[in-house]
């Protein structure tokens, strides 16, 4: 693994055993979810039980999807007042209230264009004009004026997501009208735009082309968002992605800031979807369970010290009931925890290896503030504490330098949770 900043500004941070963030680092990242169908449909309990699981694993923001096609499927006669009776939030309402009781933050999807808005075309076609959507977003906003964190649609470089694939259209009928609306509602929204796939894929653009294209429609945006889910499961969050092409993945994040840079300017970056399948179930594209866990740490590291990333997006919580959706929970479909579990509320990482000096990264997610924790190393088949109970950093991280070589195994205790970290191992 590969850091951003030099191994001497690593070891100068672990100097404390807490660690400082790195000079390069962003001191904004907010780790969360994204599960729509597990936080509106379980299984088993109520909502407010899956939101107390949310706080257990130290869930910071949720992304969630405000489908219009389903808010709206009659057209209002006053878009703008979310209180018209064409409108019906109930599939909303409760989440987005049950969040902030918990003080978790929202980050709410506009998608899905009702028939009555795009001349009877399906969910994934813009609408005729911006009016109608910008109405929406009005009303959404009005609806839920504590929300702060909006995206304009899901992917629209991709043909399922958005007819036609075209930044202007994207630009025009949705994202700046969009945008106005928002700002116009609450001055303090911080509006997402992109939200990009990381491949084309069959009728659609790369999101190369598609960053390109919006700078060239004049897109108005607060934040870029994309999801760099991995091209193959041969991918880390740091090594394996294509070095001559216009994919966009996690190991090649690098490249998002470089075209954002050129096409739009130096935006804030959201990761909003970012995930690895487990095998099992899936025996094609998904990776070993432990590797799972080991690439949910990296990809958390990977975010921390990456300039202007703000926002870090796990799809999903729980499997896909159906092989061919996702694979890419926390837990299998029934249930069952899997080590990424562990991996998502106590994240481990390695930072960097010089011969026998290891740079490990970690921290303790549930909660706000310092928080104790005990780093732990397998030795003659006995975990051994290194140190001790140890404190955090504000943001609930810590670095420390270890005398350790290939092969060695770590995790991490977290005594407020009577939890334990998945199992590191140093390569």
């Amino acid at each position: 693994m590969r850091p951003l900043v030099p191994l001497a500004a690593a070891l100068a941070a672990a100097a404390s055993l807490a660690g400082p963030l790195p000079a390069s680092a962003s001191t904004y990242v907010r780790y969360g979810i994204q599960d729509d169908a597990w936080l509106r449909f379980g299984p088993g309990g109520t909502l407010e039980d899956r939101i107390d699981e949310l706080d257990r694993l130290g869930v910071e923001v949720v992304r969630f999807t405000l489908d219009w096609r389903r808010i709206a499927p009659t057209r209002p006669v006053n878009a703008r007042d979310p209180d018209d009776p064409a409108y019906d939030w109930s599939s909303a309402d409760d989440l987005v209230q049950g969040l902030r009781r918990h003080g978790i933050e929202a980050l709410l999807t506009l998608w899905g264009s009702p028939a009555w808005a795009n001349g009877g075309r399906g969910a994934n076609w813009a609408p005729k004009n911006g009016a109608a959507f910008a109405a929406f977003a009005t009303a959404a906003q009005d609806r839920y004026p504590w929300v702060r964190r909006w995206l304009i649609w899901n992917e629209p470089n991709k043909a399922p997501f958005l007819q036609p694939v075209s930044p202007r259209v994207y630009v025009r009928r949705l994202l700046n009208p969009a945008y106005d609306a928002l700002h116009a509602a609450n001055p303090k929204a911080v509006v997402g735009a992109g939200v990009t796939g990381p491949q084309a894929g069959a009728g659609g653009m790369s999101p190369v082309d598609f960053i390109s294209g919006l700078g060239s429609e004049g897109a108005q945006l607060d934040a870029y968002a994309h999801n760099p889910y991995p091209a193959s499961p041969r991918e880390t969050p740091w090594e394996g992605g294509c070095a001559r092409c216009e994919t966009i993945t996690m190991a090649t994040l690098e490249r998002l800031l470089f075209w954002v840079d050129r096409a739009l300017g130096p935006k804030r970056i959201w990761l909003t979807e970012h995930g690895y399948q487990t095998n099992p179930p899936d025996p094609l594209f998904g990776v070993s369970p432990l590797r799972q866990a080991t690439y949910i740490g990296s990809a958390a590291l990977r975010a921390y010290l990456a300039a202007r990333v703000d926002v870090l997006i796990q799809f999903l919580i729980r499997d896909d009931a159906e092989l061919g959706g996702w694979q890419s929970g926390l837990t299998y479909v029934t249930g069952k925890a899997k080590p990424s579990f562990d991996a998502f509320r106590l994240p481990l990482a390695q930072y960097e290896r010089d011969g026998r000096q290891t740079t490990l990264w970690g921290q303790v997610r549930p909660r706000a503030g310092p928080q104790p924790y005990r780093l732990q190393r397998l030795q003659g088949g006995i975990w051994r504490s290194l140190g001790g109970v140890q404190q955090t950093n504000a943001q609930g991280t810590f670095l420390r330098t270890v005398d350790a070589g290939l092969g060695a195994r770590f995790r991490v205790w977290s005594p407020r949770d009577r939890a334990y970290s998945a199992v590191l191992v140093v390569t």
